[in-house]
């Protein structure tokens, strides 16, 4: 997928964009440092929305999704989008070459469904009430660490 190659030959490049130096090793303790960046640069998940096709929002999915595949067995995949029940186009007509939607991470085998949307992840950290009103305090090191696989195949 060109995504995915320009992602990971323009990641020197994002690094120094996003002043993150040394930060970015591509460890679980690295998503502390990602996740300041996009705390300071957004304020709710409808910008990240609005901005998901800038280079550093683009840059962050891939490293996101990255530490996962790493740390967890996970490989990159393309699936439609859930809200939409429809493919979403690669790349649309006005965007440049590796700019893409909805890349996600999954384990190899996983049924569209159980796959995981680093975009996504990146929205739930500006979230800061659940449906009903219960303060939520998300983290990426805890989504790698498994806060959202399902309890019932703990038991």
């Amino acid at each position: 997928m060109a995504w995915l190659t320009e992602r990971q030959t323009g990641f020197k490049g994002w690094v120094d964009e996003a002043d993150g130096g040394g930060l970015f090793d591509f460890s679980p303790a690295s998503l502390d440092g990602l996740e300041d960046l996009i705390r300071e640069g957004f304020e709710t998940p409808e910008d990240v929305t609005e901005q998901r096709r800038t280079p550093f929002l683009q840059g962050a999915v891939w490293y996101l999704g990255e530490v996962f595949c790493r740390h967890r067995g996970m490989v990159w995949k393309y699936e439609p989008d859930f809200d939409t029940g429809r493919l979403a186009p690669f790349f649309a007509a006005e965007e440049p070459v590796g700019v893409l939607d909805t890349p996600c991470v999954g384990l190899p085998g996983a049924r569209p469904g159980e796959n995981w949307f680093p975009l996504n992840m990146i929205r739930r950290l500006l979230i800061d009430e659940d449906e009903v009103g219960n303060p939520i305090d998300e983290r990426l090191q805890g989504m790698l660490e498994g806060w959202y696989d399902d309890e019932d195949d703990e038991e």
